[in-house]
Order: C-alpha cells, then structure tokens, then sequence
C-alpha cells in the first residue's frame, strides 16, 4: 500500500511541467522582489513591476489637467500591455517547436534585457529603464501563471497575500488539506518575493546599478534547470 502511495505521489510530481516547479516561481519570485526594490532605490523611487499605482497616478494627474505629467504614466502602462501581447505571441509561435521551448525563449528575453539595463547610467532618464522593467515583468508575470497548478504572481504580492489566506480559511472552516497545502505555497512565494527585494535593496545600495546582473545568475539557474529537467 506505501509503495502504491509513493509511486502515486512520485507520478504526480513528475507530471509538474518545469515551469510550474516551486522552485521556479521561487526563483522567479525573488528577480520580481529585487526588480521592486531596485527601481525604487535607484531608478526614481518608483515601482516598476505592477501598474495599479501608474494608472491611479495618471487618472489623478489627467484630472488636474497636468497632461505631460498624465502621459509620463502611460508609457510603462503601455509597456506592460506590449509585455503581456509579446507573451501571447512567443507562447503561440513556440507550442510546436522541438529545438527550443516558449519558457526558455522567454528566460533569454529576460536575461538579455536586464543585462543591457546594467549598462545604463543612473544619469539616464529613470523611465528608459523603468520602461524596460515593465516590459520584462509582464512578460516573466504572464508567462508564468501557475506553480504546481495554482495560480501566482511573480512579480508581485496583493493577489498572493489574497489567495494564501483565501486557502487558510478553507482550511480552518472546511478543513480543506489542500487549502493548507496551497496556502504553505503562497507563504513561500511571498517569503522568496520579499527576500528578492532585501537583497535589492541591500545590493542596490552597496554596488549600484550594476547589482541588476543579479538577478541575471537566478535566470541563468532558472534557464539550467529547465534544460536539465525534461518534462
């Protein structure tokens, strides 16, 4: 009966797909978590990987009929939407190819640009950079939508503060073991989300710019792992 259970508990691990592994949203977790903290600290004190707080500031600044100020918003708004378009386009070519797959073509992208933002200056217009940011976080946040068949974000923590406590009152009411499970999830991406941002920050002050090739050694990992692990 154990064996018949370990061998059940080990077919459901291997029908995980690599990108929906924990350690995968961990990892990816911890570059949204730092990409947060350092946009904050060096690049104009603003938060680059979610798009709430540009939008609200451009309705506020539309109202006060400060236009220029409005359209200052709308650009990394609009390169979150080009992030989320490129997403779809890279995930739809790449369903049938066999040379690469579409979660590997995604992790270059992301390298690629955020070794070319350690170059960029802090002399340089913050909304160059902060631009580029959003792109990225929409393309990692819309490619990457579930760990171990639960949705998350990775870029960001309102919707998975919701869910993980969601999932503990379905355990606590219902005593729904799932519930538990899927809630320990969430506390563990949340957890690796505000490491990512500690060692942001730290970084960020410490080594300036350049720390960004950071988060670079985690993509490198991430890219690894898939490469090893087969689905």
């Amino acid at each position: 009966m154990k064996e018949d259970t370990a061998k059940k508990s080990n077919t459901i691990k291997k029908s995980i797909p690599s990108h929906e592994m924990f350690l995968i949203g961990g990892l990816l977790a911890v570059v949204g978590g730092f990409l947060d903290a350092y946009t904050f600290v060096l690049r104009g004190g603003v938060f680059a990987n979610a798009q709430t707080g540009n939008i609200v500031l451009l309705a506020v600044n539309t109202a006060r009929g400060a236009f220029y100020q409005a359209s200052y918003y709308l650009i990394p708004i609009l390169a979150f939407a080009i992030g989320v378009y490129i997403a779809e386009i890279i995930k739809t070519s790449f369903t049938k190819k066999l040379f690469i797959k579409w979660e590997h073509f995604v992790i270059i992208i992301e390298t690629v640009l955020l070794f070319i933002i350690g170059f960029i200056p802090l002399n340089v217009p913050h909304g160059i950079v902060n631009v580029l940011i959003s792109l990225i976080c929409s393309i990692q946040v819309n490619s990457f939508r579930k760990i171990e068949g639960i949705p998350y974000a990775s870029t960001m923590c309102t919707g998975n503060l919701r869910s993980c406590f969601e999932n503990l009152f379905k355990y606590t009411h219902y005593k729904n073991k799932d519930g538990l499970k899927s809630c320990i999830k969430y506390i563990g991406v949340i957890l690796m989300f505000i490491l990512g941002a500690f060692i942001g920050a730290v970084l960020s002050k410490c080594i300036g710019y350049h720390c960004i090739w950071f988060c670079d050694i985690i993509l490198l990992a991430v890219f690894l792992i898939f490469t090893i692990r087969k689905d």
